[in-house]
């Protein structure tokens, strides 16, 4: 909270120095060579609060995930890899199998900046596992401040086989200087000042939400898709190309009001809340408690500024949820608490805004499939 009284959305714009690095200064790491690429990385990779990671030509189809520790990935290579695979002409990458894959991104990061990474919207709705390893890494998805050297993504695609290309992205990364996240009191602040999400807020460790399985969140009252086994291959460069009824099952409210969960399945459904990004703030989604149930909510996980938000023509977004079942089935019941969404400051307001100035195919979204389905 602001210790002068001066409210949020108007102190962030004077920061200068902590918080989330926006847009205008990724496109300065990149002129400094911060962060390079090859090819060259593309106007369209920078979001207003990551860049997308794209992949490159190597990849290797692994005997387990791994990783490196305070070694090299490629020392590990020769370790764990089967055999390598060139993506230049397309590869597929199988359902149960693991993959480590070199990205064509390279950081360079000055030593106030450390990263942390997501699987982009699209690739958690595939149920496409996608991790980040650095060097010396000993947690996935988390570049330590000032880190030299090359990026790589883990893939294990757990419910379909894909297609993929030289060139496409399946994680972003944000940059950090220092710790942006917001606590529950600056949490309520932000809400009292910009309506962050419809109804009353349930605030504890986050911003709470949970799920709808009443079908108000999707078409024709389908509340949620549950993936159907052993589908065809989906190639990740088209677009609303494929029908969803080849790859998913409808879910349709029961008479119970809930839905039980089968082992193993996959499901997307969404939150019963409609949230919102300010400007000046990003979002993430992490798990409620693993005690909550027999299951797991496996987020995509980051929210850009201005998902969802009225300045650029939101009303307010639902979260779309991708979750498995354990070992035990699980009635998962209407309004059950599922899920917290983290919110970090911004170092300053992004000249990108998720719904306004960039391509964004979940803005205003209520239930929906990945990109790729028509």
């Amino acid at each position: 909270m602001a210790d002068d009284g001066e409210p949020l959305a108007e102190k962030a714009n004077g920061l200068g120095t902590g918080g989330v690095v926006p847009s205008q200064a990724l496109r300065t790491l990149i002129a400094e060579r911060a962060i390079t690429a090859e090819p060259a990385i593309q106007p369209d990779q920078i979001q207003p609060a990551s860049l997308d990671l794209r992949l490159g030509h190597r990849a290797w189809r692994v005997r387990a995930s791994f990783l490196p520790g305070k070694r090299r990935v490629e020392d590990r290579l020769a370790e764990f890899a089967m055999h390598e695979i060139d993506l230049t002409g397309g590869a597929v990458l199988e359902t149960g199998c693991a993959y480590v894959v070199e990205l064509a991104e390279h950081l360079a990061l000055p030593p106030n900046l450390a990263g942390a990474a997501n699987a982009k919207s699209s690739t958690g709705r595939l149920d496409l596992l996608t991790r980040l390893v650095t060097d010396g890494a000993s947690a996935f998805d988390v570049v330590e401040a000032g880190y030299r050297g090359p990026l790589y993504a883990q893939i294990s695609p757990c419910t379909f086989s894909v297609l993929v290309h030289p060139g496409i992205a399946l994680n972003q990364l944000r940059l950090r200087d220092g710790d942006p996240c917001l606590d529950d009191d600056a949490l309520a602040q932000l809400h009292s000042e910009d309506r962050l999400v419809d109804g009353e807020p349930v605030i504890d460790g986050g911003l709470g939400f949970s799920v709808d399985l009443t079908g108000a969140g999707g078409a024709d009252g389908i509340l949620g898709w549950r993936a159907r086994r052993h589908s065809a291959l989906i190639d990740l460069s088209r677009i609303a190309a494929y029908d969803p009824l080849e790859f998913w099952e409808p879910i349709r409210p029961a008479g119970h009001g809930g839905v039980i969960l089968d082992p193993g399945a996959f499901y997307i459904l969404v939150s019963r809340e409609a949230v919102s990004v300010p400007p000046y703030a990003a979002a993430e989604m992490v798990p409620f408690m693993a005690v909550a149930g027999e299951f797991r909510v496996h987020y995509a996980g980051f929210f850009d500024p201005g998902f969802g938000h009225f300045s650029t023509g939101g009303s307010g977004s639902r979260g779309v949820l991708e979750v498995r079942c354990h070992e035990a089935p699980f009635a998962l019941e209407h309004g059950q608490t599922v899920g917290r969404l983290v919110y970090e400051r911004m170092s300053e307001v992004p000249d990108l805004l998720y719904g306004r100035d960039i391509g964004s195919n979940y803005q205003g979204q209520a239930l929906k499939l990945s990109k790729h389905f028509k």
